[in-house]
């Protein structure tokens, strides 16, 4: 089997989220999934096989962290578009049956790719005894962002807060499903940004992710709503720092960015 080390949500390579891809001619049984993702130790591995043509989708797609099965992940969805558009195994739209339903990637004349996901639903909640604590700064506000994303979203006061948090990971772990998306405004969108965030889940064996797909089917909504406009544009201020167009459609969101291939080799076990 080919793997492929893909970094999405960046226009050049060792930047962004890196996520293993691998296509497969079936899936394998999910021990042997997970001790791949494993073995690939990035956020996420995406494994992807071709349908039967005349369906409701191309391609079957899973993910998986190196300790458990995710139900959505934008970056690594991306990663799989991009290497399926790459390498010719598909052109045009690929529709992708998941867990959280049909999730269609469109790739553009420029090289980027939109993602087609459902918007998560938002439910304002009361701040957790402690969370401040372990998060290490005081939330503004508090959001859950319903069971396909599994987060608790938090907005800080500023961009500069939300830059500068060093979280108790084992903290959080007991605030959420997943993680905890720490958020902010943009301190000057002339810089190319609407607003900031940062990504902790250590629930899924990630202290910090990179780029999150995702999390901006949450963070769309939420600052769109506040901002006053459909389309912005996200920083995910992490080490390796990526940028995310979001586009809000009603219960649909649309996630826009590049992706690289990095590595490719041979998956011999």
């Amino acid at each position: 089997m080919r793997i492929r080390i893909v970094d999405a949500f960046t226009d050049r390579p060792f930047a962004g989220n890196p996520a293993g891809v691998l296509l497969l001619d079936a899936f394998p049984d999910d021990d042997r999934l997970q001790k791949v993702a494993m073995e690939v130790n990035h956020a996420e591995t995406a494994f992807a096989h071709r349908l039967p043509q005349g369906g409701d989708a191309d391609w079957a797609l899973r993910w998986f962290t190196p300790v458990t099965e995710v139900a959505m992940c934008g970056h690594a969805t991306l990663a799989t578009a991009h290497v399926l558009h790459t390498t010719g195994a598909h052109a045009g739209p690929v529709r992708f049956a998941t867990r959280s339903g049909v999730l269609i990637a469109t790739p553009a004349e420029d090289g980027s790719i939109t993602l087609d996901f459902p918007t998560a639903p938002l439910t304002p909640v009361g701040i957790p005894a402690g969370l401040a604590e372990a998060l290490g700064a005081e939330p503004v506000a508090a959001v859950d962002t319903g069971p396909n994303v599994g987060d608790l979203l938090l907005e800080l006061a500023d961009e500069k807060t939300v830059l500068g948090l060093s979280p108790d990971h084992k903290g959080l772990a007991a605030h959420s499903a997943r993680g905890v998306i720490a958020t902010a405004r943009a301190e000057d969108p002339a810089r190319g940004h609407d607003y900031v965030s940062r990504c902790f889940f250590p629930n899924v064996g990630i202290d910090e992710d990179p780029v999150t797909g995702s999390a901006h089917t949450a963070l769309a909504p939420y600052w769109s709503e506040r901002l006053g406009r459909p389309d912005l544009t996200g920083l995910q201020a992490s080490r390796r720092p990526g940028l995310v167009r979001t586009g809000l459609r009603g219960d649909r969101t649309l996630l826009t960015g590049r992706a690289v291939t990095v590595i490719e080799g041979e998956l011999l076990a």
